[in-house]
């Protein structure tokens, strides 16, 4: 009866999600653990000589309902999340990672897996398979399969202990942020903010029977509200509930789980022999060391630093002028005079260009954006189970018409999901033993503009910047064109994964691109050339602040992995020297970052924040090439996909950028794109 346990009788064997219930998973997830117990047993007690195949590729190939299982869980849990699901999570987590160490710390797994690997150093493999292997070997060392009996127990309760506090951050950010509201019932305290963000405030404080407005901690609320609230008092509370989420030391306070976090990481990290967690993250990245990933931080502090001390002083200057105040500019007046700044310098604002940017629209511009360069369509079915009723489901085909992938795009803000956006495969592409090729189910989640009883789904400019960094990601895994699922698709190193995202982003800059997706919600008529123009020159706008900041989160990740003795010292004191070089606005009291920086606390960034500075660099070298050509050259993008989008984890990635650039990569694109260099 469990339909997680039958065979998908869905369009493209989709996950039947529609039928899905919390109890299913559990006893879904015990037999796929029974099934891939018995794979492990068959494999290690395999009376044949170790070979590439019958231990290598036969433990890749293992374990298929689990990953199946567990991707559908762990895809609702961060979706359409509720109370009995995460405490479902709890011991699920734990149960995965102590099998997970079963596998790992299999002496006897260990020992085929080491000697394929002695083997094969006189006898080179394919590069695909060579990668498989030593990823592989290195997975097992990486969780203390050659450590002495005691230590390996030892390093397998630490990881038990870092599963359950990761899960732990998580939770309590999204139950802290969920139980935040700022209800008015107040007009005069609405003063500023557009008709739209009133209408949706006031459909908010609906659903929640309350009379007036509601605003929320959800991007679509928070933001527009900072950009246009004219009301300060308002603004700072929205801000320090923002900044204080995971903060309030009580049953959802994250400061003593940040600190058994990152202590225990470095236990884990001086348990397999290196000095801190960092060492132990960045040994298989593109930076390779910690020194690598400060210089490239220290050069663009250097860099832009000096650019973003002016925008702010401008901001400033601004914000007296118009208000006659002299007192310093606080982090709640930021995006408040830097909209209204960037309205007299550029004429645009985000609720000039909304209109032009509907949901539907936008949607369809980026998916023929697609079509345009890689020959890849879209076709919407709604036979394909869904999680959510929002969520749209689509076929993807290549330009000769054959099947691709299943796109799923979740776009609307709700209580059970997780703030921000993100990708993730619910299946991935590979190759079985039969040369079948499976191809991916594709997952990216936003938290988007919701329509209004009388308007449309209209996005902010940054709102319609994730959508393309987000299907950027998703690119990556519809085109993967490789044998192993552990290296296709995004599979790849952490400061590498975010090339084929932020790439995508450049096109928002092009007029060309704007004059085919945007148009009037009502009119049908194009974006006006002038407005594009002017969301062109205002492209830079505090774009020395955006970098600071971004290069702030990267110093702060790496201070947090840089640590060689165990913390147990105040974690807003330790946050404020680690981000010191790179801040900007003046400090806020009272207000903490690190307690809701999921990324690294209990997502896959540990000591890899910097990564999304690392990718930028090679994101505005590599979209030089597509401004050289045309942006919708078809033949740069065919090299990008060969080398890039469809290789995967398959090779050293900058092998794979090196073949499709040419050249290696500078920082001096991304210098010239944001205005600093000539």
């Amino acid at each position: 009866m469990n339909p997680l346990l039958n065979e998908y009788s869905t369009p493209r064997e989709t996950l039947p999600f529609d039928r899905c219930r919390n109890a299913h998973y559990r006893p879904a997830i015990d037999e796929g653990i029974r099934r891939q117990e018995n794979e492990i047993k068959a494999i290690a007690g395999n009376p044949q000589a170790p070979t590439f195949e019958n231990t290598i590729v036969a433990l890749e190939r293992s374990g298929k309902l689990l990953k199946t299982v567990s991707s559908a869980f762990f895809t609702v849990l961060d979706a359409e999340s509720d109370d009995e699901m995460m405490d479902i999570a709890q011991d699920i987590t734990v149960r995965l990672t102590d099998f997970r160490n079963d596998i790992y710390q299999n002496e006897t797994l260990f020992a085929r897996i080491k000697s394929v690997r002695d083997r094969h150093a006189a006898a080179p493999l394919r590069t695909e398979d060579a990668r498989l292997l030593r990823q592989t070997f290195d997975a097992f060392a990486d969780h203390g399969a050659h450590l002495a009996p005691d230590r390996k127990a030892h390093f397998r309760r630490l990881s038990t202990d870092l599963s359950r506090l990761m899960l732990d951050f998580e939770q309590h950010a999204l139950r802290d942020r969920n139980r935040y509201e700022l209800h008015l019932t107040d007009e005069r305290d609405l003063a500023g903010l557009p008709a739209g963000l009133r209408e949706a405030a006031a459909a908010e404080a609906g659903e929640r029977s309350r009379e007036g407005w509601v605003f929320t901690l959800s991007e679509p609320s928070y933001r527009p509200f900072m950009q246009h609230a004219d009301n300060r008092a308002l603004r700072e509370q929205m801000y320090r509930a923002r900044l204080n989420v995971g903060n309030h030391d009580d049953e959802l306070d994250n400061k003593d789980v940040i600190r058994r976090i990152v202590n225990t990481r470095l236990e884990m990290a001086q348990l397999l022999g290196y000095e801190n967690h960092a060492e132990y993250a960045l040994r298989d990245s593109m930076a390779r060391t910690s020194a690598q990933v400060y210089a490239l931080l220290r050069r663009l502090l250097e860099a832009y630093r000096p650019v973003a001390v002016d925008e702010y002083a401008a901001v400033r200057d601004f914000a007296r002028e118009v208000e006659n105040r002299q007192a310093d500019l606080m982090p709640w007046d930021w995006e408040y005079y830097s909209e209204k700044l960037k309205d007299r310098r550029f004429g645009v604002n985000d609720e000039m260009t909304r209109p032009y940017f509907e949901l539907e629209r936008t949607a369809q511009g980026i998916f023929d954006l697609a079509t345009q360069l890689y020959g890849i369509t879209f076709r919407e079915n709604r036979a394909i189970p869904v999680y959510h009723a929002e969520v749209r489901p689509y076929e993807v085909f290549d330009r000769d018409g054959k099947y691709l992938a299943v796109l799923y795009a979740d776009f609307f803000p709700r209580r059970g999901k997780q703030s921000g956006a993100w990708m993730n495969g619910v299946t991935t592409q590979h190759r079985d033993g039969d040369g079948v090729d499976h191809r991916p189910h594709v997952l990216i989640v936003m938290n988007f503009t919701r329509p209004t009883a009388t308007k449309p789904s209209l996005l902010a400019c940054s709102e319609v910047r994730t959508f393309l960094h987000e299907f950027g990601h998703a690119l990556h895994g519809i085109l993967s064109d490789v044998t192993y699922e552990s290296l296709a698709g995004t599979n790849v190193v952490q400061d590498f994964v975010e090339l084929p995202s932020q790439i995508m982003e450049n096109w928002l800059d092009e007029e060309a691109f704007l004059d085919r997706i945007a148009a009037h919600c009502l009119t049908g008529e194009k974006i006006p050339s002038e407005l594009v123009q002017s969301l062109i020159r205002a492209s830079n706008f505090n774009a020395g602040y955006a970098c600071c900041r971004q290069a702030g989160f990267g110093l702060l990740d790496m201070a947090w992995h840089m640590l060689t003795a165990p913390f147990d010292g105040s974690v807003a004191d330790f946050e404020a020297q680690a981000r010191a070089d790179a801040d900007v606005l003046p400090p806020a009291s009272g207000t903490l970052f690190s307690t809701d920086f999921g990324h690294i606390f209990s997502g896959g960034y540990a000591a890899g924040y910097y990564g999304y500075k690392w990718a930028e660099t090679l994101d505005a070298d590599a979209f030089s090439v597509f401004k050289a050509a045309g942006i919708f050259d078809r033949a740069v993008a065919a090299s990008f996909r060969e080398n890039i989008l469809s290789k995967g984890g398959t090779d050293d990635p900058g092998l794979l950028y090196r073949r499709f650039r040419g050249q290696e990569p500078t920082i001096d694109a991304l210098l010239r794109r944001n205005g600093i260099a000539v």
